[in-house]
């Protein structure tokens, strides 16, 4: 399948450079200055990936807004910010808006397409799962792999591609503690402590936006996460 990835980036030269390596690798691409243009794009037709800077022309925060923008609209969506702002800050932040992943502009153009490539293939290994795996019934929860679905007392949860596969790798194997690293090989994705944190506390609030007793996602301090056997 010809993926098409956006980049709304408002430096051409950095956009330009981006392009090429992501056309050199088979994907269709479409370049945006600014989070306008890019929004009144979107409407019409999402694409596969955005990457977003943080900063677009005269919005000092212009990416953050529309990643918050993209995720009330596909909240499946998969976004990567990719910058000049490494602050712990900003990471967090854009963490939070629901990014699956924050990279900055001293990354290689290797490890890009390294993590481009590792969405991408989580969203697709929800085609090669069996049926038999397609539902995970955990109590309250229901987990629809083939739609890539969660819900809570039957309401739905709008998680992004990288909270899908941390709350599926918990709520399958219940009361167990799932490492950093565990996580990580579940959402086939490169995370540090904080990220994992973020990742863990948007999770939960999502749940008790629905439930505000929710606790079914608890912390074994200095070794990870568990779903909590008394919500099954």
């Amino acid at each position: 399948m010809n993926r098409e990835i956006a980049i709304v980036e408002d430096e051409p030269a950095i956009a330009a450079n981006y392009s090429e390596a992501l056309r050199r690798q088979g994907y269709r691409v479409r370049v945006y200055e600014n989070r306008k243009d890019a929004m009144a794009s979107f409407e019409s037709r999402l694409p596969d990936l955005a990457i977003i800077d943080v900063g677009l022309a005269d919005e000092v925060e212009g990416g953050f807004d529309l990643c918050r923008q993209l995720r009330t609209m596909a909240p499946e969506l998969p976004i990567i910010f990719l910058t000049a702002r490494d602050s712990e800050f900003d990471v967090i932040s854009g963490l939070r808006l629901g990014a699956d992943d924050y990279l900055t502009k001293d990354i290689s153009q290797v490890h890009m397409l390294a993590r481009i490539v590792a969405l991408f293939r989580r969203v697709e290994a929800l085609s090669d799962r069996n049926a038999k795996d397609e539902e995970l019934h955990r109590g309250e929860l229901e987990i629809n792999l083939d739609r890539m679905r969660a819900k809570w007392q039957a309401e739905p949860l709008d998680l992004t591609v990288t909270e899908f596969w941390i709350l599926h790798a918990l709520a399958k194997s219940p009361g167990h503690v799932k490492n950093r690293q565990q996580l990580m090989d579940a959402a086939n994705v490169v995370l540090d402590d904080n990220t994992i944190t973020s990742h863990i506390k948007r999770l939960r609030k999502k749940f008790q936006a629905i439930d505000s007793t929710f606790d079914g996602i608890q912390t074994a301090y200095g070794m990870g996460y568990r779903w909590n056997l008394s919500e099954e």
